[in-house]
Parts: C-alpha cells; structure tokens; sequence
C-alpha cells in the first residue's frame, strides 16, 4: 500500500512538472548566480560578456571578408576611421591629401568636422614604444568597450529595480546593438559611449564631478556630447535647486559643457564663423537639421520599396529605437536616462545626413536599452541566454555586412 501511494505521488509530480524545464535547470541556474555572486567573477563577468559578444563580431567579419574578397584590417580602418587615423597622425593640418569630403572636396577646414578626442588618445598610444598607428587605435577602441562594459554594468546595477544581472544583461544588449561592429573600428563611438556610461553613472549615484569630467571629456569625442549634457546639465540644476549635494552639483554643471563649447569656440576662431563646425558639416557633408524631413523620406521610400538590405534595415532599428522610448516611459526610467536616449535619438532622427549612418549613430543611445534589459534580466536564464546569443548573431552578421557587402560609408 505504501509503495503504491509512493507511485501514485511520483507520477503526479512528474505530470505537474513545467514539461519545458529540464530537471537540473533551476539548480543550475542556483549555481550560476552562486557563483556570478563571488567577487572575483563579478569584476570579470562584465569585460568577459562584452568580449565574447565582440569576439563573435569578428569571426562573423572575417567570414563575410573572406566571401567578399576584403581585407579585415582595411574594412576595420575604412571611411571616417581613415581620418581619424589621419587626425591622429599629423594633427589637423597633417591629414592625407587623399582624404576628401562626401563631394570630392578638400579645404583647410575639412578636416575640423571631426572632434579630437579619439585621434589624441590615439595618438597618445602611438607614442608607447612598439607601438603603431593602427594598433594604437584598435587598442583604444578595444579599452575603451571595455571601460563602457564596466559603466553599463554600473548602471544597470544601480539603477530602480536594477541588479547586477540587470547590468550584465545591459552590456550584452551594447555589445549586440545592429551597428556595435564600430565598436571595433577606429571610429570614436566606443570611447564617447565609454565617458557617457560613466558620466550617467555619476548623475545616478550623485557623484557630479564624475559626471562633470566625463561629460566634458565626452564632449570632445563627438557631437552627441549635447544630448548628455542636457541629460546631466538639468540633473545638477535639479540638484542645485533642491538644495542636494552641496556644493558638487554645481561644480560638476559648471565642467559639463566645457569640452563641447571648447571645440566648437576653436572651430569658430579658425573657420572665423560662430557656427563654423556647422558650417563645415553642411559644405562638407551636406548634414545640418530638417526637423526629420528626410529621415522620413527615407523611411517611407523604403518601407514602400526597399533598395537595400541595410536600408531597410535601418529603418526598421529607428523604428525599434522609437518603441523603446515608449517602453521606457511605461517602466519609469530615470528621467536623466531618458533625456539622454531621447536626445540621441533626435539628434539622429533630424538630421538630414548620409541615412547609412543612421543606425550607428544611434548606438550611443543605450539607455533606452535599460528597460528591455530589466525584463530579460527577469526571465529564465536559459531564456535570456538564448535571446542575447541571437541578438548577437544578428549583430555580427549586420555588422559584417554594413562593412564588407554594403559599397557605401556608414
């Protein structure tokens, strides 16, 4: 009689199971976060995702090279990466004469449309012994992921309802963005995403002359500084007049701006026009604000018949981008965190400049990743491995593609 009671027991449990869940998945998920919770694997586990998701990029670019008959170090190097090489090599007045604008074009000024930072730290770099022009830019894109891995890490740790799996999950959503193949390139994006990581960081734990240097910092990378300088200029106004902090939001709204205004100030004086980066932008490159006039031309040409893989593809990611704010207005983001994605996002969406860059020029925007990585954060960790590890197969397969199949600048 026991023994049948024993069976009939079994077999209930047995049907009642979860038929999707394999036996030994919650105790393998126990031992992950077991061991995701030692100090040691915490402080690897952020550098350790981003890499490998990078490192997937890569492989994936060095198929597609190879179908395509390219080289993996020119395609790494190619378009704005070729004058950021050239900044860093000779300075402003140094650049290759090969080096021409979007019409063929070259002047004194040409070159002053691209912000200095990177090409400096590049430069920098250079100077180390053994050390040569290209590797030193790889090497400072590669450090610089990897100092935005950390940040973002950060961040979703910190953030409302944010934990350390949120912060990994955040950095393998980065890692796996449509366009994150720059991250790899000798473009600036992954060391302005770095400063602007870090600079959100200081305005979550109210450390404003982080944010202060970073913002500044960033604004010396790349235009985009504005959209976080607003995000970090109104938080330390908040704080200074809600009376917080004391005297550090003041010092760190003060520092904010000054990389940004520097640049564009010295692009006045030397082109002897007060919006004379803009100027520059516009002649060279045809790029200045329409109020999105011809992102949705763009848009609407494609949708109703496509031209291009990557085209199409693009705007199927603003149209992503565009959802997620409004995700992150359902989830109650941290206003900061939404005043930058946002400014990103219309900086890109207004401007009337090459529609290939569209998608990379949204990468920056990583904040409005926050929410979906709060709801993958919560779902099974076979889920979200799943999830992320297609993301990131899209990733590197899109990536490899925009460098090696598509003809044309990004």
């Amino acid at each position: 009689m026991t023994g049948t009671t024993l069976v009939r027991v079994s077999t209930v449990e047995a049907v009642s199971a979860p038929p999707d869940v394999p036996s030994g998945a919650p105790a393998l998920r126990e031992r992950l976060e077991r061991f995701l919770r030692h100090p040691v694997a915490l402080q690897m586990a952020p550098g350790v995702v981003f890499l490998l998701v990078r490192e997937l990029g890569l492989f994936v670019l060095q198929l597609m090279a190879n179908r395509w008959h390219k080289n993996v170090t020119t395609a790494l190097t190619s378009w704005d990466g070729q004058w950021f090489l050239g900044i860093a090599e000779g300075g402003y007045g140094g650049v290759p004469r090969n080096l021409v604008d979007a019409f063929g074009r070259r002047s004194a000024e040409t070159p002053l449309a691209f912000f200095p930072g990177y090409p400096a730290l590049v430069r920098w770099v250079d100077g180390l012994p053994g050390v040569e022009l290209r590797g030193a830019a790889f090497t400072v894109s590669l450090v610089s992921g990897l100092f935005c891995a950390y940040g973002l890490f950060r961040l979703g740790s910190k953030i409302r309802e944010g934990s350390p799996r949120a912060g990994l999950v955040l950095v393998a959503l980065f890692a796996a963005s449509p366009m994150a193949v720059v991250l790899s390139m000798t473009y600036s994006e992954a060391t302005f995403c770095a400063l602007a990581a870090w600079a959100l960081v200081g305005v979550v734990e109210r450390k404003w002359v982080l944010a202060g240097l970073c913002t500044a910092a960033a604004g010396l990378v790349r235009p985009t500084a504005a959209a976080l300088l607003l995000a970090v200029g109104l938080a330390a106004l908040v704080s200074v007049l809600t009376r917080k902090d004391g005297w550090k939001p003041w010092v760190g709204g003060l520092l904010a701006p000054l990389g940004l205004l520097g640049y564009l100030g010295y692009v006045a004086a030397r082109t002897g026009q007060l919006d004379g980066w803009f100027a520059v932008q516009q002649r060279g490159w045809d790029s200045r604000f329409d109020g999105g006039a011809a992102t949705w031309k763009f848009a609407l040409a494609n949708l109703g018949e496509p031209r291009s893989v990557l085209e199409l593809t693009t705007v199927w990611i603003l149209l992503i981008a565009v959802a997620l704010v409004v995700l992150g207005f359902r989830r109650r983001l941290e206003w900061p965190l939404l005043v930058y994605g946002i400014g990103v996002l219309l900086m890109d969406l207004d401007s009337n400049g090459l529609m290939n860059s569209k998608a990379r020029l949204l990468l920056p925007a990583f904040t409005l990743l926050v929410p979906a990585a709060l709801a993958i954060a919560k779902r099974r960790t076979s889920t979200a491995v799943a999830l992320l590890s297609g993301l990131a197969v899209f990733s590197a397969w899109f990536g490899a593609y925009a460098i090696t199949a598509w003809q044309y600048a990004i």
